[in-house]
């Protein structure tokens, strides 16, 4: 994953500089979530569809697993992203894909390129969500699909989370301001800072339809238990997702 746009954030880290980081701890079954949920969801969604594009690939193990499913002659995996390191580590582990280098908000393919896109944990940190989107909506023929995959905007939005309180001895998940459309920056590793945009479903969903992509079908799916393990109360935290997934098909 990385920003597959132009994103400028004073004193954070680009993701070039967070190339190695990004290797280390999310890829070759380094995150649970990943390995457990967040591929098989991809490849199920994806299956059948032999021009791909993966918008914002990072180190490619997304693009690599659809690349490993599709070994018919004509089939196609593009894995794209703005950063150079992130593809430099993607082209270093091989694994049949075509990678790219450029902005998520000017795609250069011609129109109706692929018969699906997917873009994953990747649009809370374009700089141009809706200039994305269109794009996605170009490059994408007809009958074709957009696979989005998102943090839960309602249940893991800025000020969501499991509150554990002692003194009345109750367990409850705190829902935080969804409407507002706000600019995050949080703590995701040991001295590891990122920048996430929250918006709400709808500022996903409308922009699409209005570009002839419609919403065919929604998931959200419980974390994975082995995602899980040492939580505080495991029971209480599957029934909460941290996935909102989403499938538009072009009508």
């Amino acid at each position: 994953m990385s920003d597959p746009g132009q994103e400028i954030e004073t004193g954070l880290p680009s993701w070039d500089e967070l190339a190695p980081w990004w290797k280390a701890t999310f890829t070759h079954g380094a995150d649970l979530e990943y390995e457990h949920q967040i591929l098989p969801l991809a490849t199920a969604h994806l299956a059948g569809r032999r021009r791909v594009l993966d918008l914002g690939t990072g180190e490619g193990q997304l693009a690599r697993r659809l690349a490993a499913d599709r070994t018919d002659t004509g089939a196609i995996v593009v894995g794209l992203d703005s950063s150079s390191r992130q593809l430099a580590n993607a082209r270093a582990e091989g694994g049949g894909p075509q990678w790219v280098q450029a902005l998520g908000e000017g795609l250069p393919f011609a129109a109706e390129s692929f018969d699906a896109v997917v873009c994953c944990l990747v649009i809370e940190h374009a700089a141009d969500p809706d200039a994305l989107l269109a794009e996605v909506a170009r490059v994408v023929g007809e009958g074709g699909r957009f696979l989005l995959l998102i943090n839960h905007p309602i249940v893991q939005g800025p000020g969501s989370g499991l509150v554990d309180d002692a003194i009345l001895g109750e367990r409850y998940w705190r829902i935080g301001r969804y409407l507002p459309e706000t600019r995050n920056v949080e703590q995701v590793d040991n001295g590891i800072h990122v920048a996430f945009a929250h918006r709400p479903l709808s500022r996903y969903i409308n922009p699409l339809a209005e570009l002839g992509m419609f919403l065919v079908r929604i998931e959200e799916p419980e974390p994975p238990f082995e995602f899980l393990c040492g939580s505080i109360d495991m029971e209480f935290e599957r029934a909460m997702p941290r996935l909102c997934v989403m499938v538009f098909e072009r009508r």
